[in-house]
């Protein structure tokens, strides 16, 4: 008769190891201890943010040189030239306004159709080497962007204005004097519409990545009912997609376009310094994060009423962002799609 070989000690198995009620308690009270720290830390960065624009606005309009009236309703602002300092605040949100307008029309429907084509058209292994390249674009320094508008948008734009609307030119002789003039207006060196450009170049991979998460996540099953009716691709993706998205598609646009208002060293190399009221993006124009760039370089004294009035323009800029995201998350709540 054979014998059976005897176990070897690997054949066995090992007992599991017990683990302690009371280290796993103090584990996850530690990790809980530091998940709250980390929210309140948060909190009070938020708190205190807050507190220091309000204590310093509340010092600003104390002052006997500014006043809330001019501030709000006053349509000049140049605090730093002549002996009488003028606090109009709408120069300053004009040129951001315009700014960001530009950066909306680059970037919101460029990055919503290079959205859908990486979601509905672009193979798997393309969409694979696309998305990240894009996605590159939102680590580029802005000082870079801002360099590159001065140094080739706004020199492009004003090449193509020399050889198409200047050489028109005298084909319009016949429009009215004031017509002719705007639409020969020369595009000054330092401009809202190159500044806007770069802005939404900068903002796009944005609204493509956030754009095409939302796509992605309508179900198959929408898709194939819809080819199933005999719908196309592109039916399927403009008319079925699309509003099953539109929840996360508005939220990545209001997303971009507060990321837009909040722009600083685009808008302050290649927008200008010039605060005016105007609307037109060949002009030079002052945005609000680009006065708060000029006053901290140090062309005002400290704790003077030009250093308080950068408090009061980041104030109002905090309120115009925290608007857009009162609104976007109402209209995600308005608009949102619960799949099962």
């Amino acid at each position: 008769m054979s014998t059976l070989p005897a176990p070897t000690a690997a054949a066995v198995p090992a007992k599991p190891r017990r683990r302690s009620r009371g280290l796993l308690r103090a584990r996850e009270t530690g990790v809980m201890v530091v998940l709250g720290v980390c929210g309140v830390f948060a909190a009070l960065i938020t708190v205190s943010i807050i507190a220091v624009l309000l204590v310093e606005t509340v010092a600003f309009f104390q002052r006997p040189e500014a006043s809330v009236t001019d501030f709000f309703f006053g349509t000049k602002w140049s605090p730093l030239l002549g002996a009488e300092k003028h606090f109009g605040i709408w120069p300053l949100v004009c040129g951001t306004l315009v700014v960001t307008a530009v950066a909306a029309v680059v970037a919101l429907p460029f990055g919503l159709a290079t959205a859908i084509y990486l979601s509905e058209y672009a193979p798997a292994r393309l969409r694979a080497v696309l998305k990240p390249v894009l996605e590159l674009l939102a680590g580029i320094p802005t000082v870079v962007y801002g360099y590159f508008a001065l140094i080739a948008i706004t020199p492009a734009l004003q090449w193509l204005h020399d050889n198409i609307v200047m050489r028109a030119a005298p084909a319009l002789t016949w429009l009215p004097e004031d017509l002719y003039e705007w639409i020969t207006k020369p595009i000054s060196a330092y401009n809202a519409l190159g500044a806007g450009i770069a802005v939404g170049i900068m903002c796009l991979p944005i609204v493509s990545s956030l754009a095409e998460d939302s796509l992605r996540a309508v179900p198959r099953s929408l898709r194939e009912g819809a080819y199933a009716v005999g719908c196309t691709r592109f039916d399927v993706s403009t008319k079925v997609v699309v509003p099953a998205a539109l929840s996360g598609i508005i939220a990545a646009y209001l997303l971009a376009i507060a990321r837009a208002v909040g722009e600083t060293m685009i808008v302050a190399l290649a927008a200008g310094g010039l605060a005016r009221l105007t609307l037109d993006p060949r002009d030079e124009v002052q945005t609000m994060t680009g006065y708060m760039v000029q006053i901290f370089l140090g062309d005002a004294p400290a704790h003077g009423v030009e250093y308080l009035s950068s408090y009061a323009v980041a104030a109002t800029l905090f309120v115009m962002t925290f608007v857009l995201t009162v609104i976007g998350h109402r209209v995600m709540l308005r608009y949102r799609e619960v799949y099962h």
